[in-house]
């Protein structure tokens, strides 16, 4: 069996070794197996230190107080549970504790100093309190004040707005009655001052569960539904953004850390987001919300109901829904805005209704789930179908419609229900406008994807052909048109498999780009022409002919920057199609062979597809201001830019970054700002083609203007996130001058890379075997090497990094060589200790020395002869060593050339040696005679 005083004083071992972790084992142990209250004690207030030094400090105040529990004048348990209290923010009891140890030992300075220093700062925190309370009030009576000065009033919200954002902040204006004056702001009617109000409220419920569960309380469900149902967009988005809030602070995400501040009561909060869930259900059904508000609330559901990761169990939040609101989001997608009765919606309305059903669609686990959602649908179509009734018919076909554009097979299914196709068909024929243009839009969305879509390919191209030759209207030759364009690219980009004449799909695209120019056609008209391009520039000679007309390209863009983002995925296609950037598979020669000698069909590749062709394509479209477009287009707040969508606009951003020529354009055109969000969220696909293009920016950008402010930090990541195995070559290599550049810049910089557990990746592709993947890692850890905690790791026992970094000097790669010579001055410079211990990595390093010394490139020289030099200054010993070996010569022959301005700083850092070695007398002083 163990003893307690062995393991103390083994726990005490590992404390002076600074290996807190197993110090704290060590004493945990020993409190298990001993009763000796003197001796727990002890070790309580032992592994109280330990807790501080690892920042536990909660876990250390309680420690201490254990061991003063056992000896109330146990003077370092006191002094530790102090210094804990203190970095939790309890100011007035670590005076209290330093003011014991002061009493017990009053002649102590350390004690004085603390209490002097802890007294100031209480001092501090009362006055900052008091003045804080008298900010709240005043900037309260002149928001409230009618007679107040505009800009006045408008700093006093915007002050409040960033007090709210304070935690300090935040607490006062909840505990002075803040609440309260918010909501008589809000009952101003005043649009300023409503967003000004909410904007406070969505600061103080971030990150702060018990808040957020008040202020919900203090306002109101209803309330706050009633402020988002409202017809003012930014308003609206505001509300929704303080129910995301909430909703996050609720459910425990994005808390804000709050040192050793343990929550005094344990909230339930399910009850309050089932409560949030049935009044955005509600909303959807409600007539007096506004289309904004409608939109928001399929948001925040779209947001929050379907699971973040389906690797989590429990869907019940969705099950919740689909039993008790999938009918309410039916009924919204097959609105039909022509017609009487129509709920407010706004041209997103619907397309993000199908995003929403498709979410919860992809949610489910099994098929009795699946099932279950399938007859809700089919139920609710048919108690829509009335051949009496043809408006109610519409609605029916506009929800199979919509279902369609969500979860595509389960609209397959749907629009194989008895008496649907049969709709479609007489709304074909019918005299009314509406029901035409509902029945080819339904046959649009039922032509996604041809090879489920079955009787689309049966019976949708003569319906098409049918409804475009017969219509006299610009609205339905158009819808019809886009039909009859998805029917034709069936091919893809393959030359061989065409559906339509030769010649067929360049008229269909003329047509398409005359109506997108065509301003006297209304918007959502227009979209469809954008939607046919879509699908048409699959096909080379269409897309190298849309590229050509720039006015067709100017209208696209203009579109994309509309309100209406239902255009987006559209848009983002036809971008990906003309820059190729389209995932193509490789054809294996000989499969080819084999496939053409068995007569199978062998994918042929356009000339117009052909590297040159596809450069050509970017530059025009970069020239079209295509960057412009897509940074508005990334910046769509909806849950209409989908991972999908954003997935297309990263491979559009990668190909256009493809010339270095062309990233300054793109730069100053903001599309390095729009980068950063593609990169941190989406499909994996599109967070790695987004973070490439990214790296492509950062490798020769100046990183100040490319990433403005604090913007630049949020870089680091997708750049380390390409530094692995599963990325190729390319990427790799970007992502490290990226790194290398921003490395260079700032410590702040320095450390963000550290901090994002950078470094092992960086060291391994040191050892690469590629020249230009080991060459781009060392000069990254070239500029790494100026930050203290790298040093640090070069410094510690136990490992190679120093060897490595001497032996990378002695490479043939002059790139190489230069970037660890510097790396080795760096930390030659930093630290006597490295200065032995490059003496003992390797018996080659005075020869790598003598051949850097000997360099006939001259930074490559200077670097290695600051390396001398360092040695040389490190200790006389280590001169010595120097002044033995051929390296006098190579000084001596250096430092006695003839001064020369070129290479004078060589020459300069000769001489110094020289001199150091005079000065520990080493050698004598030339005498010339």
């Amino acid at each position: 069996m163990e003893d307690p005083a062995q393991l103390k004083e083994e726990g005490n071992k590992y404390f002076q070794a600074d290996d807190y972790e197993n110090a704290i084992n060590s004493y945990t142990k020993a409190m298990k197996l001993t009763k000796d209250k003197s001796l727990q004690a002890i070790l309580y207030r032992n592994r109280a230190a330990c807790f501080l030094k690892t920042e536990s400090y909660a876990q250390a105040a309680s420690d201490a107080s254990r061991a003063i529990d056992i000896n109330a004048s146990d003077i370092k348990a006191l002094y530790r549970r102090s210094q804990a209290l203190e970095r939790l923010g309890k100011l007035d009891q670590a005076f209290k504790d330093v003011q014991r140890c002061a009493t017990i030992e009053p002649r102590n300075k350390n004690f004085q100093e603390t209490l002097r220093r802890l007294g100031a700062n209480i001092q501090e925190k009362l006055r900052i309190e008091f003045s804080t309370d008298a900010r709240v009030s005043n900037m309260f009576d002149i928001l409230l004040d009618g007679t107040s000065e505009k800009e006045k009033r408008e700093k006093a919200a915007n002050n409040l707005i960033v007090l709210g954002r304070e935690e300090a902040g935040a607490e006062r204006i909840f505990q002075n009655n803040g609440v309260k004056l918010l909501l008589q702001l809000i009952e101003t009617k005043n649009a300023e001052m409503i967003l000004a109000a909410v904007r406070t409220l969505s600061g103080m419920c971030t990150g702060h569960k018990a808040r957020a569960t008040a202020i919900l309380h203090l306002l109101g469900i209803d309330k706050i539904c009633m402020w988002m149902a409202v017809d003012n967009e930014e308003i609206s988005m505001a509300v929704c953004n303080l129910l995301q809030v909430i909703t996050d602070s609720l459910s425990g995400e994005g808390e804000k850390e709050q040192h050793g501040k343990e929550a005094a009561l344990v909230l339930d909060t399910k009850k309050d987001l089932k409560m949030i869930t049935v009044h955005l259900l509600d909303m959807l059904v409600s007539k007096k919300v506004s289309g904004q508000g409608r939109d928001q609330a399929l948001n925040l559901l779209s947001k929050n109901i379907p699971r973040k990761d389906l690797k989590i169990h429990d869907n019940s939040r969705t099950i919740f829904v689909i039993d008790s609101g999938l009918k309410k989001i039916l009924k919204v997608v097959g609105q039909v805005p022509e017609l009487p009765n129509c709920l407010p919606l706004t041209e997103n309305t619907r397309m993000i209704t199908s995003i929403l059903l498709n979410k919860l669609y992809d949610d489910l686990r099994c098929d009795p789930e699946r099932d279950n959602f399938r007859e809700i649908c089919e139920e609710y179509i048919k108690s829509k179908v009335d051949p009496q009734d043809m408006d109610k018919t519409l609605h029916a076909i506009q929800t199979v419609s919509g279902i369609m554009q969500g979860p595509f097979d389960l609209g397959n299914k749907l629009l194989g229900m008895t008496g649907v196709m049969e709709m479609m068909v007489a709304l074909c024929g019918s005299e009314r406008e509406i029901d035409q243009l509902v029945a080819v839009e339904a046959l649009i969305h039922a032509s996604t994807k041809l090879s489920r879509a079955t009787f689309i390919i049966t019976n949708g191209v003569t319906l098409l052909k049918e409804v475009y030759k017969k219509t006299k209207n610009e609205k339905i030759k158009i819808r019809a048109l886009v039909g009859l364009c998805k029917l034709g690219s069936a091919g893809g980009t393959d030359y061989g498999l065409r559906q339509f004449a030769e010649g067929s799909t360049e008229k269909l695209a003329k047509q398409c780009r005359k109506w997108l120019c065509n301003s006297s056609i209304d918007i959502r008209t227009r979209k469809w022409a954008v939607e046919g391009l879509a699908y048409l520039t699959l096909d080379a000679d269409v897309k190298d002919d849309f590229v050509e007309d720039k006015p067709a390209l100017q209208a696209m863009f203009e579109l994309a920057k509309t309100s209406d983002k239902t255009i987006l995925y559209s848009v983002a296609s036809t971008l990906v199609n003309c820059t190729n950037s389209y995932d193509v598979k490789e054809l294996v020669p000989e499969l080819v062979q084999l496939a053409q000698f068995s007569k199978q069909h062998v994918p042929e590749e356009h000339p117009k597809d052909k590297k040159d062709f596809v450069l050509k394509r970017v530059k025009r479209l970069l020239k079209a201001g295509v960057i412009s477009a897509l940074a508005c287009m990334v910046k769509a707040d909806s849950s209409i830019l989908t991972d999908q969508t954003k997935e297309l606009l990263a491979r559009v951003f990668l190909a256009l970054c493809e010339d270095p020529k062309d990233r300054g354009t793109i730069v100053a055109q903001g599309g390095g700002k729009a980068l950063i969000p593609l990169a941190l969220e989406g499909t994996d696909v599109g967070k790695v083609k987004a973070s490439h293009a990214l790296a492509k920016i950062a490798a020769i950008s100046n990183p100040d203007i490319a990433f403005p402010g604090e913007r630049v930090y949020e870089v680091v990541r997708p750049l380390v996130s390409l530094l692995n195995t599963e990325r190729d070559g390319l990427q790799n290599y970007e992502a490290l001058l990226g790194l290398t550049n921003l490395s260079g810049r700032s410590d702040k910089l320095r450390l963000k890379i550290i901090r994002e557990k950078a470094l092992p990746d960086i060291e391994n592709y040191m050892f690469e075997n590629h020249d230009q993947l080991r060459e781009a890692a060392t000069e990254c850890m070239c500029n790494l090497v100026v930050n203290k905690e790298v040093q640090e790791r070069f410094v510690a026992d136990g490992n190679d990094r120093l060897k490595l970094v001497v032996l990378l000097c002695g490479e043939d790669d002059v790139k190489v060589q230069n970037a660890a010579a510097g790396a080795l001055a760096m930390l030659t410079a930093a630290h006597k200790k490295l200065c032995h211990k490059m003496t003992q990595v390797t018996t080659q390093w005075l020869e790598i020395l003598q051949r850097l010394c000997l360099h006939e490139k001259l930074e490559v020289q200077h670097r290695g002869l600051v390396v001398a030099y360092n040695l040389i200054n490190a200790d006389q010993e280590l001169a010595k060593k120097l002044v033995e070996s051929e390296m006098l010569e190579i000084l001596t022959l250096v430092g006695k050339q003839a001064d020369d301005s070129k290479k004078q700083h060589v020459i300069n850092v000769a001489r110094e040696c020289l001199v150091k070695c005079m000065d520990y007398g080493l050698i004598k002083p030339f005498s010339q005679a």
